[in-house]
């Protein structure tokens, strides 16, 4: 296939884009390079350094022939939407939709789409959340990425487009930023192999579901090869604590080093955790990484790279 991957220079973009290669597919990346690195795109991929807000970027795109599309650009700091929601939109919800119009007029076959759970879902009503669970954003992050699932959805009904959302957890792994908003990983394990003093908000009771960025790619590419359609979520169904994901980092790196408490930020959700196992049995993947496992890994690229 000929797929297109936006924001494919970021941490979990960049190894879908890896998937993509790897099984002889022909990749384009699209990037404005804000958030993500350059060296993070496989060498065998098209790199375009482009803003999808710009009508330009999207033209530049028409005509190219391709199979499928592959949406992870996105504005992914909630504090960010939370100031700013129509700065939010203008990238989560109308640059996508340009993009989206765009590669259906030119005939484009499938699209995946990198949603979220905990977001989209909200503070659980049961736990772990099927896909089958109320919907019920308290950010306009989360507002966005529950409006390009139903816009998919019509995509779906009336122009005939096989559309695939699949709603993350918290992904976690190598080439995660250590300066994200979302990479209380990283931010951790950076700052555990730096000696510097590790900040948790609120108790650290609150918890999330967290999933090795390897899983991820392998929804991808479920998805991207097959015939699923619709909304999938991609978690461990395994609730961790701030708390216990800070002595499992600490154990791992071997640290001796305590937690501070700040105050917690207003409104964060207190628990998230997702039962992954719809798209688990429908594509045949195998059992989550093990958060232990996944931590290692990640503590081992971080130590590789010097962090």
């Amino acid at each position: 296939m000929k797929v297109l991957v936006t924001g494919g220079a970021g941490f979990i973009a960049s190894h879908v884009v890896d998937g993509y290669v790897e099984r002889g597919h022909d990749v384009v990346v699209v990037d404005d390079l804000s958030s993500g690195r350059r060296e993070n795109v496989n060498r065998r991929a098209e790199l375009i350094e482009a803003d999808l807000r710009d009508p330009k970027t999207i033209e530049g795109l028409r005509g190219r022939g391709f199979d499928l599309v592959n949406h992870h650009a996105a504005q992914i700091d909630v504090r960010v939407s939370v100031a700013n929601p129509a700065a939010d939109a203008e990238l989560n919800i109308v640059a996508a939709l340009r993009l989206f119009q765009a590669m259906i007029d030119d005939g484009v076959k499938k699209i995946v789409f990198a949603s979220s759970g905990g977001a989209a879902y909200g503070e659980p009503v049961f736990a772990p959340q099927t896909e089958e669970h109320p919907v019920n954003p308290i950010s306009p992050y989360g507002c966005a990425k529950l409006a390009i699932d139903q816009y998919l959805g019509y995509y779906r009904s009336v122009h005939g487009v096989a559309a695939a959302s699949l709603r993350y957890g918290n992904v976690y792994g190598p080439r995660q930023r250590k300066d994200g908003e979302a990479g209380v990983v990283a931010i951790f394990a950076g700052a555990l192999l730096d000696g510097s003093p590790v900040r948790i908000n609120g108790t650290g009771e609150q918890t999330r579901d967290y999933v090795f960025v390897e899983d991820v790619m392998r929804a991808n590419m479920a998805v991207s090869e097959s015939d699923l359609t619709g909304i999938f979520n991609v978690g461990t169904g395994r609730e961790t604590s701030v708390n216990e994901l800070f002595a499992t980092l600490r154990n791992a790196i071997g640290s001796q080093a305590k937690a501070e408490h700040a105050p917690a930020k207003a409104g964060e959700q207190m628990r998230s955790v997702l039962d992954g196992s719809k798209l688990r049995k429908a594509a045949g993947l195998p059992e989550p990484v093990l958060i232990e496992e996944g931590i290692r890994r990640t503590v081992e690229w971080l130590r590789s790279m010097g962090a």
